[in-house]
Parts: C-alpha cells; sequence; structure tokens
C-alpha cells in the first residue's frame, strides 16, 4: 500500500464527528488517539517504514503547527468565554452545543477544511517518534 493509500485511510478513519461526539460523551482526548492507534495499527506501522528522514521532519513540523493551532483556538475560545460572560452571567448551555457552534462558526469550519490531514499526520509524528524510540532501544 502506498503512502497517500494509506494517509487517505487513516484520514478517513478519523472521522471529525464521531471525535466530537466521544468528545461531549466524556472520552479523555488520550483515550481517543489510543483507540485510534489500536484501531489502525498495521497502517500505521507500513506508513512508518515508508517514511523517510524529510517526511519524519515534515511531521514534526505539523505537529508544531498543529501545537499553534490548539493555543490558538484556545485563546480564542477563551476571550469569547470572557466576554460572554461580561455580557450575560448565565450560560445556556445548549447554546454552546459543540455540533452548533461547529455548523456556524466560520472558523472552525475553515479549520475543519484544512486541518483533518494535519491531525492525522500529527498523530502518525507521534506513533513514529514512539516506534524509532522503541527501535533505537
Amino acid at each position: 500500500m502506498r503512502k497517500t493509500q494509506i494517509l487517505n485511510s487513516l484520514e478517513n478513519s478519523w472521522e471529525r464527528n464521531d471525535i466530537l461526539l466521544k468528545i461531549k460523551n466524556g472520552l479523555d482526548t488520550d483515550e481517543i488517539v489510543n483507540e485510534f492507534l489500536n484501531e489502525n495499527k498495521i497502517q500505521i506501522e507500513e506508513l512508518n517504514t515508508l517514511l523517510r528522514e524529510e517526511d519524519i521532519e515534515l511531521l514534526n513540523q505539523v505537529e508544531q503547527l498543529s501545537n499553534c493551532e490548539a493555543r490558538l483556538i484556545n485563546e480564542i475560545s477563551n476571550l469569547n468565554y470572557i466576554k460572554k460572560n461580561e455580557n450575560n452571567p448565565k450560560i445556556d448551555k445548549e447554546k454552546i452545543s459543540l455540533t452548533n457552534t461547529f455548523q456556524t462558526n466560520k472558523i472552525s469550519s475553515f479549520m475543519i477544511n484544512w486541518s483533518n490531514k494535519f491531525v492525522v499526520i500529527a498523530l502518525l509524528t507521534i506513533s513514529a517518534i514512539a516506534l524509532s524510540k522503541q527501535a533505537w532501544a
């Protein structure tokens, strides 16, 4: 299986709506990632054998980009929370539903459209690093 095929397959396995539902149901992000890694172990190991040194460097850069995006989202979320708290001390939980927020928020829909591959690559980076550390140990 070629790298592109594996990446496409992994991207299809990482269904964002399912992940959001798991988060809403209280699953920890570590549990979600571990479940994904276990379910796609064979493909991830095969992809790891196909990665070149340049690919690993790119994965590290994508991981940094994903961390930067997460921090930006956190900062924006904190600003919105502070503004809402100042204007309305009571928060209606139905209005803050994750699915409603992602459907109406232009920034979120933009992030969904292009960052899906970055998330999968970041997960693959983590896996590749862990596997390479095990191999060198």
